[in-house]
Order: structure tokens, then sequence, then C-alpha cells
């Protein structure tokens, strides 16, 4: 049941984080703020704490960290390249664009300094589940 409870805990704890962030930040307009992209990334904080909390439960020579391991790559390869990229365009056509029901969301990837945040944050709460869980 573990193995369920560790992802969800980290969301809500990602996500709380960023909230109060992007709170400080954006005061009243944090909710705007709410979703993809920001610090720390709340996907890799996911698959980052379960991952690391499968390698301390089951072992880091395991088949089942491997597997998290190269989940928690693609992950990262995503957020920083393909959804970065979608960010940017989308940037760009708001620009362009003159139809303001058109609005397209811009904050979708990462920064490599958030994505560092949700790896750094996942090893953290991983570790601090596997003391409590």
């Amino acid at each position: 049941m573990y193995y369920f409870f560790v992802p969800f805990v980290a969301w809500i704890v990602a996500g709380g984080i960023k909230y109060l962030i992007n709170r400080y930040h954006f005061g009243e307009n944090a909710n705007m703020y709410i979703g993809n992209g920001g610090f720390p990334s709340n996907h890799t904080t996911v698959v980052t704490t379960t991952a690391w909390y499968i390698g301390l439960k089951e072992g880091f020579n395991s088949a089942e960290f491997g597997l998290g391991v190269a989940l928690v790559m693609i992950v990262i390869f995503d957020a920083t390249g393909l959804r970065r990229y979608v960010g940017e365009h989308a940037r760009t056509i708001n620009k362009l664009s003159s139809d303001s029901k058109a609005y397209l969301r811009e904050r979708i990837g990462h920064t490599k300094s958030e994505v560092v945040g949700g790896l750094v944050l996942g090893i953290l709460l991983g570790s601090l589940m596997y003391q409590f869980l």
C-alpha cells in the first residue's frame, strides 16, 4: 500500500511548496500559476520520491529501482526539452495572436534548476517516508 501512498504525498508536498513560492512572488495571482512549470517540478518530485523509496526498500540494485530511474530520466528529458519548447512556442503564438480568448499557457516546461529542486525534494521525501513508514 505504501507504493501508492508515497507518490501521492510527494505530489501534495511539491504542489504545496510550489503554491507557497508562487504566493510569495505573485500574491493574489498565485492561482493563475497552478499547474505545470515552476519550482519545484512536481513530476520530477513524484517520480524521484517513488524511485528513491523503492531503492531504499527493495535495494538500489533491484529491477524496480532501475525502472524507476528510467522513468525519472524520461520525465526530466520531457520537462526540460519538449514541454519547455512547447511553452516557448505558446509565448510566441500569444504575442502574434490578436484574439485574447485564444491565450495559450506558457509555463509548461521546467528550467534545470526547477528540475534539480524536484530531484532534491524527491530524495528528501523518499528518505523521510522510508524512515517513518
